[in-house]
């Protein structure tokens, strides 16, 4: 490998300067877990990812500012972006991921969507949820002014879905107690309209997501939250595609497809920075 290239990429992006940013180191041999997290909390994104070449693959892991997590939805993408552009030719459209949540696939496609844009499709577990009591403190740290229409988990995530897109908007979680809640992350939800500012794509439901537990209070767009969403969704509204708009303030655009117990989701990726990184030890 010519020289240590890291990017700063944004995806599930309706536009540039928008989506979920995440960092990507490509490595060209192992580094102390410990060096990677204090890469991570210096690059001070949701998540950074770290790829190492294998035989016919890609060792890929994802830190946020503090920790290790299981599974990455927009770090994936911009990992697959990075290989694409840092190798060009030179690497298969098609990229397999070996992780902490098995082999992950991404390759480049073309959404449904109405656009002609390439996009990058991710294949990833569906990680569905089932009907859960409220843990303490929860719904107040949430700031709900209404009851919930229902509570449901995950291994991952609890997920709430509330009554009005306005609701929704309107949450203002009070993370020191939020973060007191054990689990990785919050996804609240509702089924909502919302079109997109390029006005290329139309929501079926819209989501937030807070993960204040493992740093990141509020993420811009969330690839393996929609891995819970879309067979939530698509019970309830009898569709195997669905879009999906994260309604953070940078906004997040997925387009998302079943496919048995795996979920495809696609979207649309921005380079922002691309360069060197250093690793003192």
């Amino acid at each position: 490998m010519s020289s240590p290239y890291f990017a700063l990429i944004d995806t599930l992006a309706d536009q540039r300067f928008s989506g979920n940013p995440a960092g990507v180191c490509i490595l060209d041999k192992p580094v102390p877990d410990e060096l990677m997290q204090k890469f991570a909390m210096e690059v001070n994104q949701a998540e950074t990812a770290f790829l190492l070449p294998l035989a016919d693959s890609w060792s890929l892991r994802w830190f946020t500012p503090v920790c290790e997590v299981d599974l990455c939805g927009h770090a994936t993408m911009a990992a697959a972006v990075a290989l694409w552009r840092h190798f060009g030719a030179e690497i298969d459209p098609f990229i397999r991921f070996q992780t902490r949540s098995g082999e992950l696939t991404a390759r480049r496609v073309s959404s449904t969507a109405g656009t002609v844009d390439e996009w990058t499709e991710l294949n990833f577990p569906a990680e569905r949820v089932h009907s859960s009591a409220a843990p303490d403190g929860l719904l107040r740290a949430l700031g709900l002014q209404s009851e919930p229409l229902g509570i449901y988990r995950n291994r991952m995530d609890y997920l709430v879905e509330v009554d009005s897109y306005a609701e929704l908007i309107a949450l203002q979680p009070d993370m020191r107690s939020l973060a007191q809640v054990e689990t990785r992350g919050i996804i609240v939800t509702v089924a909502s309209a919302v079109t997109s500012p390029s006005g290329r794509m139309s929501s079926d439901f819209v989501s937030r997501f807070f993960a204040p537990r493992f740093g990141v209070d509020e993420d811009p767009a969330t690839g393996s939250a929609h891995c819970a969403l879309l067979p939530f969704w698509e019970q309830k509204l009898g569709r195997k595609v669905l879009v999906g708009y994260q309604a953070s303030k940078r906004g997040g655009w997925l387009e998302c497809e079943s496919y048995g117990d795996r979920v495809l989701l696609r979207g649309k990726s921005f380079c922002s920075v691309e360069g060197t990184y250093h690793f003192t030890e």
